[in-house]
């Protein structure tokens, strides 16, 4: 039996089966479906922001009106990248994998900045959340563009302070809201992929840089961050609600995988998808979009009405990027942007009761067997 249920285990990739202990956020509970440290995702949402979020996951608590002002200012202050990072993303080029690009920005962070004590872990982590819009935008303009931007803006949060590094000027407030929804939406999920990529890292008492490259590198995959990219290509194909429900009948029929739906521990739906789909929608509004956003409700309403599956966060995130004019190249890296939270909050609570992971694997290989010479082979 015990052989039986080890297999069953294997094929399931382990869903399901608790791998450790965590008091950062809860996902799939009855309630609010996500909360961070207690307080409903939704909530925080509607009525926070970002850099509030952050610290909340990093500190423990939500922060007091004065403490979010100087963490803010602290932030903007360590937004620029060195000239060597620079030089760097310089020399990557313009096809390349925007996670890429994220992974080399990281790993080069941390050769010229190193952390050499855990004491230095919150600096870490506050100067990688501070220069990663800048890692990636610097080489997507300077690599597209052939532009060499400043890194630093006068913007007072994070997610105007991507839009403005983009396209050069400040946003407006409906793409500002949209972004800080965006990241607090991203910024946590328990022991998904990535985070435990970071955990089972920190385990071995790595340093952070290396944490986070290792979880850059999970959420590579388009099993894991590339799902809004996906959604985005998959809407892409169709000029008409129409279009899309022929082609969808024909794609569920030869049993391909239809990115941005269903969820590995949500069983009815994703609270974060209700939150920025109405954000999606609003957006549609603004630019008059008669196509994207229609034939998004009619992806949402087969997948359904046929397979019941829900959309997840990534699938009107796509919809809402791209009127924002961010390039779907760059999506997953804002995942990262956000994510860096969660990461590093995880790491700091690996670290603090720590024990190596180091979980056993059932062989299912030969039976132990006698080398045969090369001779008689």
């Amino acid at each position: 039996m015990a052989d039986a249920k080890n297999k069953v285990l294997s094929g399931a990739g382990l869903r399901g089966q608790i791998a450790g202990q965590t008091a950062l956020s809860t996902v799939g509970k009855e309630g609010a479906g996500l909360t961070y440290r207690g307080y409903d995702v939704r909530e925080l949402a509607r009525c926070g922001k970002f850099e509030e979020v952050a610290y909340l996951l990093l500190y423990g608590e939500l922060p007091t009106a004065a403490q979010l002002q100087a963490y803010i200012e602290r932030l903007q202050a360590l937004s620029d990248i060195p000239d060597t990072l620079k030089e760097v993303l310089e020399r990557i080029p313009a096809d390349a994998h925007p996670m890429d690009v994220m992974r080399i920005g990281v790993s080069m962070l941390g050769t010229l900045e190193p952390e050499e004590s855990f004491a230095q872990q919150h600096d870490v982590t506050d100067r990688l959340l501070a220069t990663l819009p800048a890692m990636l935008i610097y080489w997507y303009r300077f690599s597209h563009e052939g532009v060499r931007i400043d890194c630093v803006t006068q913007e007072k949060d994070l997610g105007g302070h991507f839009l403005a590094l983009l396209h050069g000027k400040s946003p407006s407030e409906l793409h500002r809201e949209v972004m800080n929804v965006s990241l607090i939406l991203y910024a946590e999920h328990e022991f998904n992929a990535s985070t435990f990529t970071g955990r089972v890292c920190a385990s071995t008492l790595s340093d952070l840089y290396s944490c986070v490259t290792g979880a850059i590198g999970s959420l590579r995959g388009p099993l894991h961050g590339g799902a809004n990219e996906a959604a985005m290509d998959l809407i892409d194909r169709f000029n008409s609600p129409e279009e899309a429900l022929e082609e969808l009948r024909q794609m569920v029929e030869r049993k391909e995988l239809i990115m941005g739906f269903g969820h590995a521990i949500y069983r009815d739906s994703d609270p974060r998808n209700e939150v920025i789909k109405a954000y999606a929608k609003q957006l549609a509004d603004e630019v008059g979009d008669t196509v994207i956003y229609p034939v998004s409700e009619a992806i949402e309403k087969f997948m359904w009405d046929e397979k019941r599956l829900f959309p997840n966060a990534d699938f009107f995130h796509a919809s809402a990027y791209r009127f924002m004019g961010i390039p779907t190249k760059l999506f997953t890296p804002i995942f990262v942007c956000s994510r860096l939270t969660g990461w590093a909050a995880h790491i700091f609570e690996q670290r603090a009761n720590n024990r190596i992971i180091r979980p056993s694997a059932e062989y299912i290989g030969e039976e132990q067997r006698a080398v045969t010479p090369i001779s008689e082979r």
